[in-house]
């Protein structure tokens, strides 16, 4: 501790006169500085890749409006972000609205191509993005390949599950299409990324950008009940979804955030997986 509390001053000026512990931190240490004015800044330290995240957020301020936090100073193993109060659990119908309303904006601006400019990771996990003319051939091979062929190749993923997850990906465009355009996306959006309070988004932390089809962005809340309907019905006001977004679309976006979580934690994630690969035949 003390010695990052000595890097927090050589970077910052003012030494912190407590280090907190915080939840999350599931790949590096995640604490708050609190400073003798009364003041606090996020720290995040540890091996990783930090300096990727700044450049994340960096992007993200330049490229939308979103309500994040501002970045103070980052290189590979720390990463000192403004501090934003917020409240504990997902978030309420009123912020939820105020989530869509965000998204919807987000995900209208047309960008370049899929992919993104560099390669970016989720978590630790890297995310390759070279960049692409077409979407479905992207998500197939540089999302869902990309992260089966790692899993396997670390022995995360079975080998029964690799080749069932490479026929679903022999026939991936039977069941997603292109969308309009290229939209910006988050890539992390989970219940501990989306900051609330008083009715509103105040932050939304960890990015794992990329240019890809909004849908992935709107099944992973799903996942583990960050938004319900009031952030869907909402969305729904301002940009359409596809009719069986809910039937099938989000079970298979959602087997990349499962690969991760099998990858990160536990083989358990790969049920649902193996559930949707059942429900089409795989």
């Amino acid at each position: 501790m003390t010695d990052l509390a000595e890097r927090v001053e050589a970077t910052l000026g003012r030494r912190p006169v407590r280090l907190v512990p915080l939840q999350g931190g599931s790949t590096v240490q995640v604490m708050r500085a609190d400073f003798a004015g009364g003041d606090s800044v996020l720290v995040k330290h540890g091996a990783g890749h930090l300096a990727i995240e700044r450049a994340m957020l960096d992007d993200l301020a330049r490229l939308s409006d979103l309500p994040l936090p501002a970045v103070l100073h980052g290189e590979d193993d720390l990463l000192l972000l403004e501090f934003l109060p917020h409240e504990p659990g997902p978030p309420g119908a009123e912020a939820q609205r105020h989530a869509a309303d965000l998204m919807a904006a987000f995900h209208a601006v047309p960008r370049n191509r899929f992919g993104y400019p560099y390669d970016t990771v989720i978590g630790q996990l890297p995310q390759p993005n070279p960049q692409s003319d077409e979407w479905v051939p992207f998500f197939r091979d540089h999302r869902l390949l990309h992260m089966t062929i790692e899993g396997h190749r670390e022995g995360t993923v079975t080998t029964a599950l690799r080749h069932r997850l490479e026929a679903l990906a022999a026939r991936i465009d039977h069941y997603i299409d292109e969308p309009p355009h290229p939209s910006l996306l988050h890539g992390d959006l989970w219940t501990g990324n989306v900051l609330h309070r008083g009715g509103r988004i105040v932050g939304l932390i960890d990015p794992a950008i990329h240019h890809g089809h909004p849908e992935m962005d709107l099944a992973y809340p799903t996942l583990f009940g960050t938004f319900d309907a009031a952030f869907y019905d909402r969305y729904r006001e301002l940009a359409p979804l596809a009719p069986d977004f809910f039937e099938l679309r989000r079970d298979l976006y959602n087997i990349y955030p499962l690969l991760v979580h099998v990858r990160y934690w536990d083989a358990s994630y790969a049920r649902p997986i193996e559930a949707t690969l059942s429900r089409l035949g795989v």
